[in-house]
């Protein structure tokens, strides 16, 4: 439909259109009209003399509508421009320093509420009035909430701006105001407004006063631990393009404390994702942020937030239809620090960030002052060190930091040491009214200005390292100082041109482990050929020609074009019983066969959280990091061996663990139980740890349990096990499966953390790197057979040790996908030197596995 206007100027121009047609010839007039001069055709001349040519008319003439074009552009466009209208929406908080807070006003249908609700909308519009900017653009401002201070108001403003004005808005609402309400009456004390500052927003975060499905207001109660989730937690998924918010309160003079105990919502991704923001106040202003989360956390991630004052504010914003449990949260008040950092004294001492390792909250400035015993000198050692905010350059520390000796240290470190000259040190921490982190922990120790390590090797940032770890091939000292100037063994270590040593077997290995690749330069064939996985030189034209020329399959496995080949043990065999050049083809995520088997079976080795914890100090393992791996008890003795899940009715673990041992029968498969999900032992009926009996064991026939030859075993479980975020199976590498020398490889399990030491609570993680057969071979001589790998590290220092026995080791492959590259079998101690551990090759077993299981 054509709008007033529109009708109104076609009018107009038909009016002009009829004026012209009808004043062109007076009505007087008939006949033939005066003033024109009809000529011979022949009298060319005289008609050229009349005037210009005609090309100088019609380019005269084109010029004057191009000009009039433009300029009527220009006009259209000033126009346009100035009258171009956007929606803004502001959030805002401001200080009503006269008022005190009484409890009405957490109560949003409150009378109280609507009459100060009404003073701080009267006070806004007139504070507007007075900026041109703003004042003729306001349509309206609401009210959400107040809270303590004296009474702090939180408001968003809907503007319709000009496009040329909206910068200036925007500058003029981040900067903090004030403004001075008139009194209605003699009688009455005027509305004293303070700090009133206001952001630009999404709209769909705006709460409207009719649109309160999905908000909810909290308040936390004295020693309580108050809880809330997203609708339907965690029996059905959060609503779709919801927008949900929960205002959280405290007690005056307290802060509040807020956990996500299980967090799942959409990915984070170029799809688009669901979002989880918190507030340091009760309106979704983005400088006062304090996290953004999306996608999934296991639950031993640390999200745990601190407020700067008594109120947080959580947001979630829906724009997907993936269907997600959504989180659980809970939270709690405690007193509000009275003091932050302090005076220390001693020779040594540790302190960190307020609140460490939950994360600090905003707006907090710390100072400690430490001295230690006169005629030595101070260092701090920073254990963990975690201050990063989002959308800040690298070593910008404009927002949160710590200061020593005048230098600011912020981001994400490694350890790192700080010393002074004198046996005082002050360290300062600040952080801003924006997001947060996990902050520090870090320890001040005295020492001897002459030897700073006493019997250790001192890093050249002031860190402590033992002795042994000198010159072994990796970098103790995060700046590499404890790998410098090395004399490296030649009995089993390689020297770099850059003067590092690293393990021999990691040369030619195809990856660059010298830092300058001089470990692989000797490692190429003569020119025009093409070297082989397995060192084998072929000429050029071999590779990439369909034939498996290496026998290792390595000249077809990089080709662009997936070529079908001549099956041999080093190729991947599809189901239509064709066979690939590609190595490793199954279930990475592309279609190789033409039967689509390679992709068939691929639900496995996938993990449900897509974040990890940061691990300091330490090789705990997240909380369903490894969700295939299994816990093995025996009656009456406790954690035995590993094993890892296959299927829903099936693990695969180690022979060797059901061995009968001194009367006692591991052969029966009564005597074992199974815990899937388990993450701590000590909490074995925690939720989510499914506890199963075994139905059969089934000992690979060849087993020999003098040599650990074929040291494999398959448990079928009593009843199926229900795959969840913490139980999941992980996928089984097929007999061309390729896990070639120098691989990083995972292993895991609950067993000694020392040799001759105890087993531990908390699931380990180590990794390690594949060690090549015939480096393992001269390490162990007649002892290594096909189907065993040694995995490990020559230098020793990582390895399985008793107790992780029939648990996994876990290769990380393409599309993010994890394989089960072995089982833990045995080894001469643990993590010794030149003695790397053994591990059944499980590739080798992939077709008895098959046959026994149907897996």
């Amino acid at each position: 439909m054509k709008s007033s206007r529109a009708l109104k100027g076609e009018r107009g121009r038909q009016d002009l259109r009829a004026g012209l047609k009808y004043s062109a010839r007076p009505e007087s007039m008939s006949g033939v009209e005066e003033g024109v001069e009809f000529l011979p055709v022949n009298n060319t001349r005289k008609v050229e003399k009349r005037g210009p040519k005609r090309w100088v008319l019609l380019v005269t003439g084109l010029a004057g509508l191009v000009l009039l074009s433009l300029v009527a552009c220009l006009l259209m466009w000033h126009f346009q421009y100035q009258n171009m209208r956007v929606q803004k929406i502001f959030n805002g908080y401001l200080r009503i320093t006269n008022e005190n807070f009484v409890d009405a006003y957490e109560n949003s249908n409150s009378t109280e509420f609507a009459n100060l609700a009404n003073r701080v909308k009267e006070a806004l519009k007139l504070l507007y009035s007075g900026v041109p900017s703003l004042g003729p653009y306001h349509k309206k401002s609401m009210v959400t909430a107040f809270s303590e201070g004296s009474v702090i108001a939180y408001y968003w403003s809907e503007f319709s701006i000009p496009q040329y004005l909206v910068e200036d808005a925007e500058r003029v609402m981040a900067q903090e105001r004030a403004a001075v309400l008139p009194p209605r009456a003699r009688a009455l004390n005027s509305f004293v407004l303070t700090s009133v500052v206001a952001f630009p927003t999404d709209p769909r975060t705006v709460q409207t006063a009719q649109d309160n499905s999905c908000s909810f207001a909290l308040h936390a109660r004295s020693g309580e631990l108050m809880r809330f989730t997203t609708p339907g937690f965690p029996d059905s998924p959060y609503p779709a393009r919801a927008r949900c918010q929960w205002t959280l309160r405290g007690d005056a003079d307290f802060v509040l404390s807020l956990t996500f105990r299980s967090f799942d919502v959409a990915t984070c991704d170029d799809r688009g994702s669901d979002l989880v923001m918190v507030y340091d106040t009760l309106s979704p202003v983005e400088p006062r942020a304090v996290v953004q989360l999306c996608g999934t956390y296991p639950p031993s991630y640390n999200l745990t937030f601190l407020s700067s004052q008594n109120v947080l504010l959580v947001t979630l914003i829906t724009n997907t239809e993936r269907r997600h449990p959504g989180f659980e949260a809970t939270f709690f008040q405690l007193p509000k620090l009275s003091s932050c950092g302090g005076s220390l004294r001693g020779s040594q001492g540790t302190f960190s960030s307020p609140y460490y390792p939950g994360h600090y909250p905003p707006n907090m400035n710390c100072t400690w002052d430490i001295e230690v015993p006169s005629h030595q000198n101070v260092k701090v050692l920073f254990k963990a060190f975690y201050m990063l905010e989002p959308n800040t350059p690298l070593g910008t520390c404009s927002k949160d930091y710590v200061e020593v000796n005048g230098e600011k240290y912020c981001g994400e470190r490694p350890q790192f040491v700080v010393t002074s000259r004198s046996n005082k040190i002050t360290v300062r921490f600040h952080s801003d009214q924006s997001y947060t982190d996990t902050g520090f922990l870090a320890e001040y120790l005295s020492y001897d200005s002459s030897d700073p390590c006493p019997g250790k090797f001192m890093c050249h940032t002031g860190r402590c390292i033992r002795n042994e770890l000198r010159c072994d091939g990796w970098a103790d000292c995060t700046d590499y100082s404890d790998e410098l100037n090395c004399q490296c063994n030649a009995t089993y270590q390689f020297t770099c041109k850059n003067k590092f040593c690293k393990p021999l077997f990691w040369v030619c290995d195809s990856v660059n482990d010298c830092g300058d690749n001089s470990d692989e330069q000797e490692c190429s064939c003569p020119a025009q050929t093409f070297r082989c996985g397995n060192g084998k030189c072929l000429p050029q034209n071999q590779q990439c020609d369909g034939t498996d020329n290496c026998g290792d399959g390595s000249d077809e496995a990089t080709c662009d074009l997936v070529r079908t080949v001549a099956c041999t043990k080093h190729t991947y065999r599809c189901h239509n019983g064709l066979c690939l050049s590609k190595s490793n083809p199954e279930c990475d995520g592309k279609k190789d066969c033409s039967d689509g088997s390679d992709e068939k079976d691929c639900d496995c080795g996938l993990r449900s959280f897509t974040r990890q914890s940061r691990v300091v100090g330490g090789t705990n393992a997240d909380e369903g990091e490894w969700p295939w791996q299994v816990s093995l008890h025996v009656l009456g003795q406790g954690h035995v061996c590993g094993a890892s899940i296959i299927s829903p009715n099936w693990l695969v673990s180690a022979a060797h663990c059901f061995i009968d041992d001194r009367g006692f029968r591991y052969s029966d498969h009564m005597v074992w139980t199974a815990f899937l999900g388990l993450h701590d032992q000590s909490k074995r009926s925690a939720t989510g740890v499914q506890e199963l009996g075994l139905k059969r064991i089934i000992s690979h026939p060849y087993f020999n349990d003098f040599t650990f030859d074929y040291d494999i075993a398959l448990l079928e479980l009593e009843q199926a096990a229900e795959y969840s975020s913490t139980v999941r199976p992980i996928c089984l590498p097929e007999t061309s499966h390729s896990f070639p020398a120098g691989k990083a490889i995972w292993v895991t399990g609950w067993g000694h953390t020392q040799e001759g030491g105890s087993g531990a609570l908390v699931l380990q993680k180590g990794e390690i790197r594949v060690i090549n057969q015939t480096t393992c071979e001269s390490l162990l001589p007649q002892q290594i057979t096909p189907r065993m790998m040694c995995v490990g590290y020559l230098s020793g220092g990582v390895d399985a040790c008793q107790g992780d026995s029939g648990g996994p080791l876990s290769s990380v492959e393409a599309d993010g996908r994890i394989f089960q590259a072995g089982v833990v079998s045995w080894g001469d101690g643990c993590a010794q030197r030149d003695k790397p551990g053994v591990y059944t090759r499980l590739a080798v077993f992939r077709d008895w596995i098959r046959e026994e299981t149907g897996v």
